[in-house]
């Protein structure tokens, strides 16, 4: 029996005996085991079947496993029944932001200096790939989700809070990829310590967080726009009750707890296989203003829940933020206002221009600089709208490297409020 083999063995009884032990639990009224029980249950059993195995070589004569090769055997059956088997040396690289597995051999990896990589193979086939992700699915502990023909598409969040989306059927091989997210908690004094943005510009964000100024963070996919609302987040007070709206968990405010004390987490639902149980984003932003918000938070917005957000922002929820795709902080204002005209309300251009120009405050812009770093670009104060356009002032404009870099002035009112809110006006101008 081959070490792949003794692993796949191994994996199934260890799982059988765990289903088997839920199963007890709930039939006796017992409370299920937390994820770090299941795993030092599943530990234990592993030891019991290893010694059994070993015992089972012995008695037909055979030589057991030396203990380099038992230990290689329990690190893969425990990657595979609470890791993601394959996948886990490269979650476990601290170095690796990526992963995008096309099939079980085509696995490429994305550094966080940019650099691409292909890796070694993930599984011994397409179809362990795709055992391999049903397994992390019912086991991993963070939602039970199906992976077969009949649901074809799965998208769950991984204990360390990455984000996994696999396909099969509608693809020519089962693909995966998984986005890391490298900082789970996240400052603006950290993120000015890797180059992000610099003192000035932290100390002006600071104060626009604390004057209860609207926020929207635009960006590519990638460039840290989820990094930066987290570092955004950590100036609330700690006293603020939060609201987060999301089509997946991802910033994790909520675990944070020795900075954000009252934090909802809300998350979108796909509907089941009978067409039922739907509930999008903007029913969530539209549940969320009943729910007593300080500040709603939408992870990203990207469709019809563009219309209640901006309501909320302008009706009283100060302080709010979201994040966009967009190619550049101008361009924020089109994507926002042709988001509203497809939503069910069909908001005119005009009517547009207005609802986010008296609900956003700042538009903050993230780019790569040229050797890959992630920067702030640009940050746009709104001054109100003409027409169909929202009328702003770049207040910090890309740099040669694409760093942010002052630019115009603000206006008098803001320069007042922020000064209120803890900004060192004289500094900052002569930063």
């Amino acid at each position: 029996m081959t070490d792949m083999e003794l692993v796949k063995l191994l994996r199934t009884e260890v799982a059988d005996r765990l289903a088997a032990r839920s199963q007890a639990d709930e039939e006796k009224g017992r409370l299920p085991m937390t994820p770090q029980d299941r795993r030092e249950y599943g530990r234990a059993l592993l030891t019991e079947a290893l010694d059994d195995h070993a015992l089972r070589v012995l008695g037909a004569g055979l030589s057991p496993l030396d203990p380099g090769s038992e230990a290689r055997v329990a690190r893969a059956v425990e990657n595979a029944l609470f890791g993601l088997g394959g996948f886990q040396p490269l979650l476990d690289d601290p170095e690796i932001e990526n992963i995008n597995a096309n099939a079980f051999d085509d696995v490429h990896v994305t550094f966080a200096d940019g650099r691409q990589e292909k890796a070694d193979p993930v599984a011994e086939s397409d179809e362990d790939l795709a055992e391999l992700i049903r397994t992390a699915a019912a086991l991993l502990g963070v939602g039970e989700r199906r992976f077969d023909p009949g649901s074809p598409i799965l998208s769950m969040e991984l204990p360390d809070g990455s984000r996994l989306f696999a396909v099969m059927s509608v693809s020519r091989r089962p693909a995966v990829s998984i986005r890391r997210h490298r900082y789970p908690t996240a400052t603006l004094a950290q993120l000015r310590q890797n180059g992000t943005l610099d003192e000035g510009l932290t100390n002006f964000l600071r104060a626009a967080v604390r004057a209860r100024k609207n926020i929207v963070v635009a960006g590519a996919t990638g460039s840290g726009k989820t990094t930066l609302l987290r570092g955004l987040a950590s100036e609330i007070p700690r006293s603020e009750r939060l609201v987060t709206i999301e089509e997946h968990f991802e910033l994790g405010l909520d675990r944070d707890k020795d900075t954000h004390g009252n934090v909802l987490t809300l998350q979108a639902r796909h509907a089941n296989v009978e067409g039922q149980g739907r509930v999008t984003l903007a029913d969530l932003v539209r549940t969320a203003l009943g729910m007593s918000p300080g500040r709603v938070i939408v992870g990203e917005v990207r469709g019809d829940e563009v219309i209640p957000m901006l309501n909320a922002m302008s009706q009283g929820n100060d302080g709010s933020m979201c994040t966009l795709h967009a190619s550049s902080s101008r361009g924020a204002f089109s994507k926002l206002a042709s988001y509203a005209m497809q939503a069910p309300e069909r908001l005119p251009m005009e009517a547009g221009a207005v609802l986010i120009s008296e609900a956003v405050h700042f538009v903050i812009h993230m780019a790569f600089t040229r050797y890959g770093t992630r920067v702030i670009s640009s940050v746009r104060e709104v001054a109100g709208c003409e027409g169909i356009g929202v009328v702003s002032n770049e207040i910090y404009r890309p740099g040669p490297d694409r760093r942010a870099v002052r630019a115009h002035p603000l206006r008098t009112e803001t320069v007042d409020e922020l000064e209120a809110a803890g900004l060192d006006v004289d500094g900052w101008f002569a930063s």
